[in-house]
């Protein structure tokens, strides 16, 4: 155990919109300590998500992130040598940071040749309500469902 709790880290916002939630997204995205590249795909996504939808590309991201973010998910639980997936509602903090992973690590799976393509039509579908990073929430979504059970677990 430590002794005190790590004191929470500000990140600050984005150059181009101004928003804190952008500069996570470029972290997470970020390879090798290559900030600059990343955010450049990030900027070239939300442009080319706003050439193909017609509406504010930051705007479709943000819906996209929103669709993605669990409420719920199942943690795993040891009661008398068996082990129970618990559900749990998801803390804020960290539906963000679920959202942020899921959605990079799904668009990085994608078919398209860069990673710009990417990105883009994995923001698109998830606005939509489709797409892998959705289909991930679904599923913890449905494995919370089924777990209701052994909700009495909780910690």
């Amino acid at each position: 155990m430590r002794k005190a709790k790590p004191k929470k880290r500000y990140i600050l916002p984005d150059p181009k919109f101004g928003d804190t939630l952008v500069t996570k997204f470029v972290n997470y995205l970020m390879v090798d300590g290559k900030k600059s590249i990343a955010y450049a795909i990030f900027y070239d996504a939300i442009a080319q998500v706003e050439s193909k939808t017609g509406e504010n590309g930051l705007e479709t991201w943000k819906k996209a992130l929103n669709n993605i973010m669990p409420a719920v998910e199942v943690k795993s639980r040891r009661v008398g040598g068996a082990t129970f997936q618990v559900p749990l509602e998801v803390r804020p903090d960290r539906k963000i940071s679920l959202g942020i992973k899921w959605m990079i690590s799904y668009s990085r799976l994608r078919g398209e040749k860069t990673m710009v393509d990417r990105l883009a039509g994995e923001i698109i579908s998830a606005s939509k309500g489709e797409g892998a990073a959705i289909k991930k929430k679904d599923d913890t979504h449905r494995m919370a469902e089924a777990n209701k059970a052994f909700s009495h677990f909780r910690f």
